[in-house]
């Protein structure tokens, strides 16, 4: 039987069967389970949800005597007109309209926040031996998918700002909102972008099975230690299979994202067309990251500059799957450093519509005065524009402490 009860009635050992609410509202990536961990019970009473279903049969009940605030719901009784049965909530209306990077980026915050921690409860679950809640998984491809829409650059640009402890888990939401803009630069359609979302977003699930002490090694690894971490894509796509609903577009990119087009890559060293388009995808969506982000051992490469050195990794990546990523990051993506004709240096805010090498660039910087400048918005794309970019600029030489603070517009914590 089912009853529906406000979260104040919860108690250790009854079965939370569904939580009444938006998925982002509470604090766990699965549903169905008993409540046994007084931490998992704070959690709930500290989340905006106000009530919960739970399942009397494969829990404990309501004390008796409890005044209760309830509905319920059993499958034998369903015809009575006053006991009604679990009702699915009506799909909250996404909202996709197109937007400006300034406008979607707080909201783009707020959604690598949430995924990273539900991330962290997806790998914390595997680890602990439980399946991969892939309906909870898809609802999060949906939310960042939604994001890329309204503006591609917020989302992707925001997830690859991550700290060392982060890496993991936010490295799997980052390839996830690549891959669903690599998917639409492609025209791919709505199902096979939802998959290939899904696919980043699990992509490094193996990585749970890797000794600590190697995953997190603040430095370059060692043959053995390497040898390991190759094992991981085998790994991930065992845990993977073993879940319920599986899709296999994630099978396959979980288990040879490492592959290269010359056959040098890992664990089946396929060679070309053995690998297919989504895989193909998600090494290119991988490596990006990778080396575009923070790590204890390195500093991430200028966003401009690692697209120009991945250009030049011959028969690592599929010439016509790495160009349509080009194209949906932009040359000069979000984050770069450029230098303009004038002198100026300036951040990459946003992409144009109208060329790839007429972004829109926050300008603050003078080299002819060596001084910083009040900041201001240049558009390359106008047609009045008398500006062009004259050159990439390494952030390591200038070592501006306030770059990500002036293309995202967010206060970053140091």
């Amino acid at each position: 039987m089912l009853k529906r009860i406000p979260v104040q009635q919860l108690q250790l050992g009854m079965h939370l069967k569904e939580f009444c609410g938006s998925w982002m509202d509470h604090p766990f990536w699965r549903t169905c389970f008993v409540l046994k961990d007084p931490n998992d019970l704070a959690l709930v009473l500290a989340s905006p949800i106000k009530e919960v279903w739970i399942d009397c049969s494969l829990g404990l009940d309501v004390p008796a005597g409890v005044a209760l605030k309830t509905e319920i719901a059993d499958a034998k009784v369903q015809k009575l007109p006053d006991v009604p049965a679990p009702v699915t909530p009506r799909p909250i209306a996404r909202d996709t309209t197109p937007v400006s990077a300034a406008q979607e980026v707080e909201r783009a915050a707020r959604i690598c926040l949430d995924s990273k921690a539900a991330v962290v409860s997806m790998f914390e679950e595997v680890r602990m031996g439980n399946a991969v809640d892939v309906g909870g998984a898809r609802q999060l491809v949906e939310d960042i998918s939604d994001s890329i829409a309204r503006n591609p650059g917020a989302i992707i640009s925001l997830a690859r700002l991550k700290t060392a402890d982060d890496y993991t888990y936010m490295h799997s939401v980052a390839v996830c909102a690549m891959m669903v803009a690599l998917s639409k630069q492609l025209g791919l359609d709505e199902a096979q972008t939802r998959s290939c979302g899904l696919a980043g977003l699990l992509h490094d699930l193996g990585k749970v099975a890797m000794p600590t002490d190697v995953l997190n090694k603040p430095g370059k690894l060692t043959d053995a230690e390497f040898d390991i971490m190759k094992t991981h894509p085998t790994e991930g796509f065992k845990m993977l299979k073993a879940s319920p609903n599986v899709d296999a577009v994630a099978l396959d990119v979980v288990l040879h994202h490492h592959e290269k087009i010359n056959g040098m890559g890992y664990p089946e060293r396929l060679v070309g067309d053995q690998i297919n388009l989504y895989s193909k995808m998600g090494a290119v969506c991988d490596v990006y990251d990778a080396i575009t982000s923070n790590r204890p051992y390195k500093s991430g490469w200028d966003p401009a500059e690692s697209l120009r050195q991945m250009a030049e990794w011959k028969g690592h990546f599929d010439t016509k799957v790495f160009q349509a990523f080009v194209k949906s990051m932009g040359i000069y993506p979000v984050g770069s450093l450029v230098r303009l004709t004038s002198g100026r240096i300036g951040v990459v805010t946003e992409q144009s519509a109208r060329s790839l090498t007429t972004p829109l660039v926050k300008v603050f910087y003078s080299t002819k005065s060596g001084m910083r400048t009040t900041p201001f918005m240049v558009d390359l794309s106008r047609p009045d524009s008398i500006e062009k970019i004259h050159q990439r600029e390494d952030p390591a030489k200038w070592n501006f402490p306030d770059l990500n603070e002036l293309w995202s517009g967010l206060t970053m914590a140091r």
